[in-house]
This record gives C-alpha cells, structure tokens and sequence, in this order.
C-alpha cells in the first residue's frame, strides 16, 4: 500500500504540482480512505520527500547506464535529453515552484541531489569529453558544470518561461543543445551533427 500512495502521489504531484494536491485527492485516486494514508505517513511533506527520494535514485541510475552504454560523451547528452523529454510533458512548473516555496525539506533533497549526484555526473561527461577531444581544452569545467545544475531549476521558472508560450520539453531541448553546442570541438560538432541528424530523422 505504501508503495501505491508514493506511485500515485507522484503522478499527482508531477501533473498538478504539490499544494493543489491534496490528500483526499490522493486517497480518492487510489479508492482507500485517509486514514489508510496517514497510516503510512505523517503529513503530505513526509510523502514529498519519500516521492523526491525515490525519483532520484532511479534517476541516477538511468544516467548511470547512460554513461556505461554510449559510446562517447555527447551520446551519454542525447540519451540524457531523450530521458528528460520524455518525462518533461508529464511535469508541471508548479512542482519546483511548490518545493522551493513552501517544502523545505523535499526542496532541501532536492538541492542536495543536484548539488551532489547531477554535478558529478556533468563534471564527469565534460571531462570526458575534454580528453577525447571532443569538448574544447580551453572551457572551465567547475564553471560549465554549475550553468547547466542552475538550468534545471531556470526551465521551471514562468516568470521566465511562461506556460502559455513555451512547453517543457522545447525549453529542455533548447537549453541543452545551446550548452553542448558550446563545448564542441570541430571533431565533436561532426559527431554531434550526427545525433541531431540522426533524431530529426526519427521524429518526422
């Protein structure tokens, strides 16, 4: 039962955001009673986090795979990009908005996971990428690491990128490209224009 209240609660909170979700909301999806929920947990935060902290270590171990089974570092990218765009329609803005404002301790997971794991994780592929020159020598690591963690907050700010003229998944695809696009080396442009051939292929 935990583990249905947490699939539901995150399916609810991803496509409504958090505070319009309410318990009985959740309890109602499922068909059980309140009581059965707050049996499990104390409070909607506490199934905040548990949902946050669940998402991402399956996240990273995604990406984990992602970085063992490409062949290079701009393809671990791309596979990144398919994942976080096939999810990105499922995901409203409310949801970061919600956690930084008013769930501190899920917003705090949060920021720990990408301050910790994602950070990591680009500092890795960047450095790859440098010493397979496909990225160029001259780029700060540390610099272009930080300007892509502080992306994944910044797609989901409205004031910035409002609803009602742009989708989640537009404003992923545009930001990370435009990121890539200014590591590359020549040799990593003429791999890099394969992967973008190769999906605008696929997609029409």
């Amino acid at each position: 039962m935990k583990e249905r209240i947490l699939a539901e609660a995150e399916r609810l909170f991803w496509r409504y955001g958090v505070r319009s979700v309410t318990m009985e909301d959740i309890a109602k999806q499922l068909g059980i009673s309140k009581k059965t929920i707050y049996q499990h947990f104390s409070d909607k935060e506490q199934i905040l986090s548990q949902v946050i902290e669940d998402k991402m270590v399956r996240n990273q171990s995604e990406m984990t795979c992602m970085a063992i089974e490409a062949d290079n570092p701009i393809e671990e990218i791309m596979h990144v990009l398919s994942m976080i765009q096939k999810h990105a329609d499922q995901v409203s803005p409310n949801l970061m908005i919600d956690m930084k404002r008013h769930y501190p301790q899920a917003f705090t997971l949060f920021r720990k996971y990408k301050e910790g794991e994602i950070m990591r994780s680009i500092l890795e592929n960047i450095q790859k990428g440098i010493d397979q020159g496909l990225y160029r020598s001259d780029i700060n690591p540390a610099i272009l690491a930080r300007l892509r963690v502080e992306q994944i907050e910044l797609a989901f700010n409205n004031d910035l990128f409002p609803t009602d003229r742009f989708t989640m998944p537009e404003i992923q695809y545009e930001l990370m490209h435009h990121f890539v696009r200014g590591m590359l080396t020549e040799k990593g442009f003429t791999i890099y224009n394969q992967y973008v051939n190769q999906y605008n292929h696929e997609i029409q």
